[in-house]
């Protein structure tokens, strides 16, 4: 099996809490408030372990919260591999109106990083992971890191297979096929509508403008997320759709995480890239039927990973 690492270099101490109704300029009583270690990669990594597979997740912590977001990994099971954030790190705070049910969710920035504190974290990454590594960057990228920063990467770690899935300006340059090109570029229905000004209707439309993606060079493999619609993949072997398997929707919180890690695992245990592709919808489809944050329960995924169907388009 090939080692998996994830890297989350603006995670978050996720504080969550609720009050009776949120109004403006008066104190709100809270009820309990819950804390979970947050952001794409550490997610990705609680995903595979769940799963039963393996996976080290790169984060950058620094100050009291981030020893608090420490302990937390090591609850959920995980062995992080600690590097020092160039300041605090964040919050993010979220509150339930009880009398609506509406949330309301504050996210801060994080500390700022330099060219050279994230090179830095590369170097860090090449010492720590074997050539034959998966590399994933999931989430989004920290203050500081300007849209060259992921190509920058992969020029870096290579030959580890680095697996992309963020939004915002770095989605919007790796989509233009700046080499070299990740092993996997991920993005949901929403942002491949913005990428390509198309309304990609179809599940045929989505595999299409994937193609584009890839032979632009913007990935070996491009994964169109589509929803209750399942995903779609372009491969140099063809075009993949799989089913979202599930017919009932609790929490979608951690769905495109679960993908991300369903897939990554079935790729460090040798299955094929369409393999993949189904076993991270069923991850996903198990994400979304577990409640709040829990991501893809064991029990949840195997049943949902027969339901999961493949086919070439």
């Amino acid at each position: 099996m090939s080692q998996i690492l994830t890297v989350t270099l603006n995670p978050a101490l996720d504080l969550a809490t609720s009050t009776a109704q949120v109004s403006p300029n008066r104190k709100l009583r809270c009820g309990p408030e819950s804390a979970e270690p947050g952001g794409g990669g550490v997610n990705v990594a609680r995903a595979i372990t769940q799963l039963g597979g393996v996976a080290r997740p790169l984060v950058a912590l620094g100050g009291p919260t981030g020893d608090a977001l420490a302990a937390l990994l090591v609850d959920y099971g995980l062995d992080p591999l600690r590097v020092g954030a160039p300041g605090e790190t964040r919050h993010s705070f979220a509150v339930t109106d009880a009398a609506s049910g509406d949330q309301y969710r504050f996210v801060l920035n994080g500390p700022i990083w330099t060219e050279a504190q994230l090179d830095s974290v590369l170097d860090q990454i090449v010492a720590q992971a074997p050539e034959d590594a998966l590399i994933v960057f999931s989430g989004s990228m920290p203050p500081g890191a300007e849209p060259g920063f992921l190509p920058r990467a992969c020029t870096r770690l290579a030959p580890r297979r680095v697996i992309i899935d963020t939004s915002g300006p770095h989605l919007d340059l790796q989509a233009q096929g700046v080499p070299p090109a990740p092993y996997v570029l991920r993005m949901d229905s929403h942002e491949a509508r913005d990428l390509s000004g198309l309304p990609l209707e179809t599940r045929v439309d989505s595999a299409a403008f994937a193609e584009t993606l890839r032979q632009r060079g913007a990935g070996e493999l491009v994964i169109i997320a589509r929803g209750a619609d399942g995903s779609v993949m372009a491969t140099p072997d063809g075009q993949w759709h799989t089913s979202a398997a599930n017919d009932r929707v609790v929490s979608a919180i951690g769905a495109g995480d679960s993908f991300v890690g369903g897939f990554t695992l079935a790729i460090a245990t040798g299955e094929a890239p369409p393999e993949a592709l189904r076993r991270g919808a069923a991850a996903a489809a198990a994400a979304v039927i577990s409640p709040g944050t829990q991501l893809c329960r064991p029990e949840d995924y195997a049943e949902m990973l027969p339901r999961t169907t493949l086919l070439k388009l």
